[in-house]
């Protein structure tokens, strides 16, 4: 008798241990990895994609061991990172508490807004569909989100983070620039995201079309040419003659001032660098073969200028 009672005693023991051990031991997760949870998701399709995932054992155990060991609050959407072999009982708590993981989108300076929709269209975790943004609107940056946020809700972020900056920008702008406007600040600073991709040169960019702006010249800005023609993609191709002619609102070759909006989406340094231009007395600048530019005060130093340049171009097959 006593001995079938420790056997029954053994088995209880064995019985309570086994579950036990499933839900709290181990688990099988090599190392750490992101599994999706689908909005609307139950505790059946969460436990198949944890078991496709191999971070347990057995989608049945999990359900089971889940409804008689673990909380009965909702598990959440959204990528969650399970730790290497995190027991079964701490990926249902992450699914249910814990924080979904974060991933980033980013949006370099100078990116078209017809780019900026491009990339948030082809980031499958986002859901539903967004317009084009207006020109301008959208501060480059790089914005955290989670699987299921809505793309419209990414660019609302972005749109409300270029107010910011450039409203700061403005309050911080020194005095008597040639820009008058929040608006105007902005559709030059568009122009000399453009015009160069070196940091250092942006001030004195700026600094050259305010001069020119100043004396009534035309900025002749091949970028804001090329705008209305692609909307902001590669051209692909030299200017046509053309189109250095043409009235379209946009190019400063054919019209004075400024263009009617922003040709892309300035970063903050740009945006600084207009309401911060170089003081000097430069009017022109070309490339100089290194990636910079050189700048001059006068159209026979510029002329000059220009003639090194394509002796440089002339050396290296490009013309």
């Amino acid at each position: 008798m006593r001995r079938l009672l420790i056997l029954v005693l053994a088995l209880g023991a064995l019985a309570i241990g086994v579950p036990m051990w499933m839900w709290r031991g181990p688990g099988p997760l090599p190392k750490p990895t992101i599994v999706q949870i689908p909005e609307g998701a139950t505790i059946a399709s969460a436990a198949k994609a944890l078991e496709e995932a191999h971070a347990i054992r057995s989608a049945t155990w999990f359900r089971g061991l889940a409804g008689k060991l673990g909380s009965r609050d909702p598990i959440r959407a959204g990528e969650f990172r399970i730790p290497a072999h995190a027991s079964a009982a701490t990926i249902l708590d992450t699914l249910q508490h814990g924080r979904p993981a974060l991933k980033l989108v980013t949006i370099p300076e100078g990116t078209p807004s017809v780019i900026v929709q491009d990339k948030l269209m082809a980031t499958k975790a986002l859901t539903g569909s967004v317009p084009v943004p207006p020109e301008g609107s959208v501060l480059p940056d790089s914005y955290a989100y989670q699987a299921g946020d809505s793309r419209l809700m990414i660019v609302q972020r972005m749109q409300k983070a270029m107010d910011k900056a450039l409203a700061a920008e403005w309050t911080a702008r020194a005095p008597n620039l040639v820009v008058t406007t929040p608006r105007q600040a902005l559709i030059l600073a568009s122009i000399v995201e453009k015009e160069t991709g070196v940091a250092s040169e942006q001030a004195m960019v700026a600094g050259v079309y305010s001069n020119r702006l100043k004396l009534g010249m035309a900025l002749q800005a091949d970028p804001t040419v090329i705008y209305p023609v692609t909307k902001g993609r590669p051209l692909g191709r030299r200017i046509l003659e053309s189109e250095l002619h043409a009235k379209n609102g946009y190019n400063t070759y054919a019209e004075p001032g400024l263009p009617e909006g922003p040709i892309c989406n300035p970063g903050r340094a740009s945006i600084n660098a207009v309401l911060h231009p170089a003081v000097t007395q430069a009017l022109y600048f070309v490339a100089n073969g290194q990636g910079g530019h050189v700048f001059a005060d006068t159209l026979a130093q510029h002329n000059a200028n220009v003639k090194k340049w394509y002796a440089i171009r002339h050396a290296r097959g490009e013309m």
